[in-house]
This record gives C-alpha cells, structure tokens and sequence, in this order.
C-alpha cells in the first residue's frame, strides 16, 4: 500500500531517502522494513528562523514498490496527413502550442529565424569573446528562444490560466529531472534545458510536424481579412492559420504589425539593472548563519518588493549561484540577463533589481528626455509619429494627479527601451563592455573607483549609472534599495555590483486578441500568443498561454 505524510524534517534528513524512511518509521510507527521506498512529491525550505527546517509531502511505499513514472505522459499521435497549422517562434509558447497542436490532430509547422539550440552556442560565445552580436542568432533568438539561455527558471504564479502541472510534466517526459515536480521553486537549469528543448522538437518532427530554423518571418499571408499563412526571407510561403510566438525582443515583428495596421498597444514592463552579490554572502544573509548553505542546502535565493511614489520596485528574475550575460538582440545594444546552471554552484548570485514603467510614465521628464533625443538621433517617420505623440502627454508625470491612464503610442515603450539600451552601449564604450556601479556608491551618488571581481564575461567598467540611467528609475531604486537593507541585514553593500542595464522583462507591446477565441481581435486565422504578445511572463506561463492558443487554433479549424 501507499501512504502519503507531510513531515518536517532537518536538511540532513531531507537529503536522503534512507534516512527520511527512518524518519518515517520512528514518527508514524512504522517498521522501517516495509518502507520499500519514499518518493517526495512537494518540498520547500523554511529558513524564516535560525534552525532551518524543509517541508516534505512524500509517499511511501509500504510493503510494495513504485510501479508508475513520476510524471504523467503525453501521448502525441502521427499528424503528418492532418490539417496544418504554422506557429512562429520556437521558444516555449511556440513549443507547446506545436506539442499541444499534435495532441489535437493538427500538423505544426514550426519556423524559427534564429539557429538550433546547439548551434546558438558558437553565436553567444562571439558576443562574450568578440563583442558580436547576430542579429538573428543570440540569447534572444534561436530554437528554444530567451528562455533556453536564461536558467530554465519555472515559478510561475499563472496558475489560473492553464494546467501548470501538464507543462511541467511534459518538460520531464522530454528528459527534465523529476525535481521540478516537487520544488516549490523549479528550476532546470541552463546546462540542461537544451537538451530537453532538442527532444521536444524530436517529438515535433517524429508526429509528422516540421520544424524550420533561419526562416525568418518577413509578413503575413491575408485573404478577405483571415490570416491564411506567412511568407518568409526566402520568398517562401507556410499556409495555415497562424500562431505568433516571436518572443519579446522581436522587435521588427512589432513595427511590421504597427505598419499593416494590426491593432497593438503599448504595453508597461519593467526597466532597472542586475544586482550581483557573492553567493556566500546571500547563503549567510538568507540562512542567517556565518557557513552559509553548507552541505545539504541548496544557493539562497531572496524575492524583494516595494512601492514607491506608487510604482513597484522589485527583485526579478533571481538566479543563485548563476552569472550575468550579455543579451542584446542586435547592433547598439547592451542589455543584460542572468542564469544558472542545474547545481546552482557559481561564486555569484544576481538579480535584476527593476522599476514599473507604464506607458504613461513616459510623460515623466527625464524619460520624455531620453526618448526625444534618441528619436531626433534616429529619424524616420514612426519616429516622429512617437515624437508628436509625446507631446501630448503631460511634461511632469504625477501619479497622484493622474484622473486616468494617458494614452501614449503603440511603438512609445519600445523605443524607449532601444533608447536606453544604445545609452548603455555608449556607456560601455560601445561595447559589451557593461557600465557597473558598487551598490552602496549608487546610493550615496558616487563614482565607483574600481570594481568588484563579476561573473560577467565581457568585462565591466566604472560608470555613473545613478546620473546617466533616468532619474525615474534611479530614484525609485535607491529607496527601494535602502528598504531592502532595513529587510535584511548586509544586503546593501559595496560587495554588490550593479550591471547596467536589464530591460527585457517582458514585452513593451500588447497584441490585441479576443478574450475568448485567443485570435486577434480584428483578423481572424491569427493567435497571438505567449510572451511576444504581452500574455505571458516566463517559461511556463508562455507554455500554458502556447496550450490555450493550439486549443483555440484547432476549435477554429472545426468551424471552419
């Protein structure tokens, strides 16, 4: 028989089947004989006190042994004579929507502008080594999409939207550690992400479907207001309704959309820098002890949040014991990221440390500042279309004399993030040289004279990020810092660096879509989907929003 416990057990004893069985057997009365074996099905630390303590749900096996997987399999039927469907984007939404369209009988056709998993590695090494970035092959770009190259982190609060538990199952049957099922904060890792990315498109190409890499999408295909298909740079054409899964740094898909008048709008995101620490110092600030993690703890993790002036200031995107990348999508630009590899075991740990920015915000001075000279520097006629725009918006933004949102540009939000983005290039020496600052010297408005050691690759240099990065976000991060310090002792530290500049959040464009058919709300045949279109916010998220919108794709199919 089966029997499930909640216990409350030391690390040591966590760590170890053998002894959570004695474990069991001296709290529940058991012969420690019968236990055949134990399976942990949820687990969690708690380090709130000074003794640590890790929350365990398990089964035991009484007197039997496990006879079923511990994940729940997908069965992913031959589609290669069934109706066709083309998803754009291979990143997770455009991967589960193509996995999610098998399950429904419909054969994807997947094309992806950037390389294989695998051959994505030579083209982010070049950024790092060589200060290259492809424009078509990079952390962004390729099979996989931002996520492949970004920690494999898989906490997702969307658990309203869709079947969490079904995407992490299907990342285990396609070769994840079964860990993800049980951790409170999943993560896979990205050492091995890969490889599970390359078996899902096994599975894709092995039911009949097919999967393109560099085929870029270049427009959509259109016949009496239905989407029918793409063409692609090739002159090729994919017909089927359509699944736009392009990912959040697509932004040339953006200005596509906004020149073929599909409807868009701006949407807010999230604009600050990555916070790096020594990872010891984070074990011992989070586990309250001076040997930090130790031998049976996992690298600490924090979440902090604040508001200020009626804007969040918040931690995103932590990753323990990882290092900070350079993930620009193109030319004249320097944007950063953070991962970690599965065993968390790095000398540093970051973060990013970010503001809120709505569109409206953008009436804000200095941000009004920022974006009017890079549209001046960068002429064409969207920009002046922006330019004009902002003029109608208020010259100092006060959220507390708001009566309502301003309307601001469809294209405002992501200019502004190629604006900061080319200032902190510039910063760099336009480089990928980041421009970094000590933590404390930020708050205090100086000059770092040197620098601590960084897991960042490229190299960093000394910069004001506190005068030139916008007063908006500069301020709002110094209060935020020193709240974070109050919260936890020795986290506001000259040991920590900031590393300019993280902008990549999420998507600055919302693609408008139907509420209930997921398709865009005045063309039919087109879902948008997943992270790219503003509805998702991380790896499972955009796999569920990729699930609703294969569903919805296959519904439009039958009527039609």
């Amino acid at each position: 028989m089966t029997e499930e416990y909640q216990i409350r057990v030391l690390p040591e004893i966590a760590a170890n089947e053998q002894r959570i069985a004695q474990y069991l057997a001296q709290e529940k009365g058991l012969d420690v004989r019968s236990i055949q074996a134990v399976r942990i099905l949820k687990r969690s630390i708690d380090a709130r006190q000074r003794t640590i303590y890790v929350n365990l749900k398990v089964r035991g096996y009484i007197n039997e042994y496990p006879q079923d997987e511990p994940f729940v399999r997908t069965e992913y039927p031959n589609v290669e004579n069934k109706p066709a469907a083309v998803v754009v984007g291979a990143g997770p939404g455009g991967l589960f929507a193509a996995l999610r369209l098998i399950e429904l009988g419909v054969r994807p056709i997947v094309i992806e502008r950037g390389k294989n998993v695998h051959d994505r590695k030579k083209d982010i090494a070049a950024i790092s080594r060589q200060h290259v970035v492809d424009g078509e092959s990079n952390y962004s770009f390729g099979e996989g999409g931002a996520g492949a190259y970004s920690d494999g982190k898989l906490y997702t609060r969307s658990k309203k939207r869709g079947n969490v538990e079904k995407i992490l199952n299907v990342f285990c049957q396609h070769g994840a550690s079964t860990s993800i099922l049980t951790d409170a904060h999943p993560h896979i890792g990205t050492d091995k992400l890969p490889r599970v990315i390359e078996n899902m498109r096994n599975q894709i190409i092995a039911s009949g479907g097919e999967v393109h890499f560099q085929t870029k999408m270049t427009g959509l295909l259109t016949l009496e207001d239905k989407v029918v298909g793409v063409q692609v740079a090739d002159g090729r054409e994919f017909r089927g309704p359509v699944i736009l899964a392009t990912g959040h740094s697509a932004r040339d898909v953006y200005r596509y959309l906004y020149g073929a008048g599909i409807e868009i709008e701006a949407k807010g995101l999230a604009v600050g820098v990555r916070l790096e620490h020594p990872s010891m110092l984070i074990d011992q600030i989070q586990y309250h002890r001076r040997e930090g993690r130790g031998k049976y703890l996992p690298a600490a993790e924090y979440s902090f949040v604040h508001q200020v002036e009626n804007r969040g200031v918040y931690s995103f995107c932590m990753c323990p014991g990882g290092f900070v990348v350079p993930a620009a999508s193109g030319p004249q630009q320097l944007v950063v990221n953070g991962m970690s590899p599965s065993n968390r075991g790095g000398k540093w740990s970051n973060s990013g440390m970010v503001v809120e920015l709505h569109p409206e915000d953008l009436g804000e001075q200095s941000l009004r500042t920022l974006l009017t000279d890079y549209v001046k520097e960068n002429p064409s006629d969207e920009a002046d279309t922006v330019l004009k725009s902002l003029n109608d918006l208020p010259k100092q933004f006060n959220p507390r004399e708001m009566n309502g949102p301003t309307q601001a540009h469809p294209l405002s939000v992501l200019l502004f993030q190629d604006a900061l983005e080319k200032q902190c290039w510039i910063a760099g020496n336009m480089k990928q040289t980041a421009p970094a600052q000590r933590m404390s010297d930020f708050v205090n408005r100086r000059l770092s004279a040197d620098l601590p050691a960084s897991s960042y690759a490229p190299g960093l240099i000394a910069s004001p990020l506190h005068f030139w990065m916008p007063k908006f976000i500069t301020e709002r991060l110094k209060l935020g810092f020193l709240q974070f310090g109050k919260m936890s002792h020795g986290f506001l530290t000259n040991e920590a660096t900031m590393i300019g500049v993280e902008t990549r959040t999420s998507s600055p464009i919302r693609i408008i879509r139907d509420h209930e058919s997921l398709q865009h709300i005045r063309m039919e045949g087109l879902f948008p989907c997943g992270e790219g279109a503003g509805y998702a916010g991380g790896i499972v998220s955009a796999g569920v929003d990729g699930e609703r919108c294969a569903e919805s794709l296959a519904a439009y199919l039958l009527r039609e």
